[in-house]
C-alpha cells in the first residue's frame, strides 16, 4: 500500500497522505518534556539506538508495526512502545521531543509528520536519491525545528570523522572510505537495501567534476584496521553532500567484506550484469540474500583519508559490539545535536552530521561511547583524541 502526499499541513502538527481513497492525517507536537520517538525503535538499530538513548537520560518511544516486538525492551527501558505502521493507514498522534527514523520511511510519512508539527528530526535511513528527495521535502515545507540528514555510512559516523580530520588538516580536498563488512554481524533486514542499487550507475565528484560511477567498480585494495580488504564503489549519501559541505573535489566510498572469498563472489555477480537486469522485487530476495546472513555478532570497521594541500590524515574506527551499535552512536550524536545537546545550539533548517559546529569534540565524543578512533598521517598528533582508543 503506497502513501502519497495530497495536500500541505492543514494546521500545525499535522501531515495528510492518502492511501488509495483513504486519508492519513498524522499529528506530531513538540513537546520538551516528552520522549524521543525512534520509529523502528525496536529493530537491529533501533533498539541500540534505544539503550544509548536511555542512557543519556531520554525517556524513548518505540514505534513499528507489531509493538508487542518491542514490549520487552520498553519495559526494560522504562519507555513505552505504540504502533505506528508506515504501510497502513491508521494515523499516528503523539508529542515527543524528537524523532529519529531509524526505519525506512519510503513516502517521507515520519519526516512531513515531525516537520509539520515542529518536532527536531534525525534520520540515519536514507540512500543517496532519497536523501536528494528529503531535501525538497524540507524545502517545500520550510521546518521550524532541525532535521538533520544522518544517512552517511553508520549513522553519521563516516562524516563526522571526515569533518574532524578536515578541520585538522584546514578543509578537504579528497574524502575516501572504506568499509569492512563484518559478515559475522548482526544486520537488520534494511542494512542490506544498498544491494537494490548496485544495478544503478551514480553520480560522483572527482577532481572538481561530476561523473557516473558503476557500482561495485574501481576496485582497490586497502588496509582496514591491519586487515587487507578489496573494496568497491558503492552509492552512498556523503558522496554526495561532502563536496558541498566540506568542499571536498573528490569524495569516493566503497564497500568489501569480511569474506575475501564473499567479496570475490560479489564482484564476479557484479559482472554478469545481474544487479542490472535482476532489479525490481521479482529479485529481491535473491539479491539481499547474497549478503544477509546475519551471525551473532562482529566487528565494525571502516578508515577514513582525507587529503589537504599534500598532506594526508587517515582515520580507523572500530566498534568491537558492531555495525548496528556503531550506527546508532551515530544516531545518538545526531540526536544530540538536533536537541543542542552537544555543547552548541540546535541548527537551524536541514543540516548534515559533518557540518557539526564541534568537530574537534568528534573523537573524544566517539571515544566516550566505547568507539575506537586511531589518527596517522601528516599532522594526526594535532588536536585532541589523535590515535585514541577507548
Amino acid at each position: 500500500m503506497t502513501l502519497n502526499w495530497v495536500t500541505r499541513p492543514r494546521f500545525m502538527g499535522q501531515a495528510t497522505y492518502s492511501c488509495r481513497m483513504t486519508l492519513i492525517t498524522d499529528a506530531l507536537h513538540h513537546d520538551p518534556a516528552g520522549p524521543v520517538l525512534i520509529a523502528g525503535g525496536y529493530g537491529t538499530v533501533g533498539a541500540e539506538l534505544a539503550r544509548l538513548a536511555a542512557a543519556d537520560r531520554l525517556p524513548v518511544l518505540l514505534t513499528g508495526r507489531t509493538p508487542e516486538r518491542g514490549a520487552a525492551l520498553a519495559d526494560e527501558l522504562g519507555g513505552a512502545v505504540r504502533r505506528w505502521d508506515l504501510a497502513a493507514p491508521e494515523p499516528f498522534r503523539a508529542g515527543v521531543r524528537a524523532v529519529v527514523g531509524a526505519v525506512n520511511d519510503p513516502a517521507d510519512r515520519v519526516l512531513r509528520a515531525a516537520v509539520a508539527g515542529a518536532v527536531p528530526y534525525v534520520d540515519i535511513t536514507r540512500w543517496t536519491s532519497r536523501l536528494q528527495r528529503a531535501l525538497g521535502v524540507a524545502a517545500a515545507l520550510r521546518p521550524a525545528a532541525p532535521v538533520l540528514l544522518s544517512s552517511a555510512w553508520m549513522g553519521g559516523v563516516s562524516a563526522l570523522v571526515a569533518a574532524a580530520l578536515a578541520d585538522r588538516l584546514g578543509g578537504a580536498d579528497r574524502v575516501e572510505t572504506a568499509v569492512r563488512w563484518d559478515l559475522a554481524d548482526r544486520a537488520g533486514a534494511d542494512s542490506v537495501e544498498f544491494m537494490d542499487r548496485l544495478g544503478v550507475p551514480f553520480e560522483v565528484v572527482e577532481a572538481g567534476r561530476t561523473r557516473l560511477a558503476v557500482p561495485l567498480g574501481d576496485v582497490r585494495t586497502v588496509l582496514v584496521g591491519g586487515e587487507r580488504t578489496r573494496v568497491a564503489r558503492i552509492d552512498t549519501p556523503e558522496q554526495f553532500t561532502l563536496p558541498f559541505t566540506l568542499g571536498a573535489g573528490t569524495a569516493a566510498t566503497r564497500i568489501g567484506f569480511s569474506s575475501a572469498a564473499a567479496t570475490s563472489a560479489l564482484l564476479a555477480v557484479g559482472r554478469t550484469g545481474f544487479f542490472r537486469w535482476g532489479g525490481g522485487e521479482r529479485w529481491a530476495g535473491a539479491r539481499r540474500s547474497l549478503l544477509y546472513s546475519p551471525g551473532d555478532g562482529g566487528t565494525a570497521r571502516l578508515r577514513v583519508d582525507v587529503a589537504r594541500a599534500g598532506r594526508e590524515l587517515t582515520a580507523t574506527v572500530t566498534d568491537p559490539r558492531g555495525q548496528a551499535r556503531l550506527t546508532a552512536v551515530g544516531a545518538l550524536l545526531g540526536l544530540r545535536r538536533v536537541l543542542g545537546a552537544d555543547g552548541a545550539a540546535a541548527p537551524d533548517g536541514v543540516s548534515f552530521p559533518e557540518l557539526t559546529p564541534l568537530p574537534g569534540g568528534v573523537p573524544g565524543a566517539l571515544a566516550a561511547l566505547g568507539v575506537e578512533l586511531a589518527v596517522s598521517g601528516d599532522g594526526a598528533g594535532a588536536g585532541a583524541g589523535a590515535g585514541v582508543a577507548a
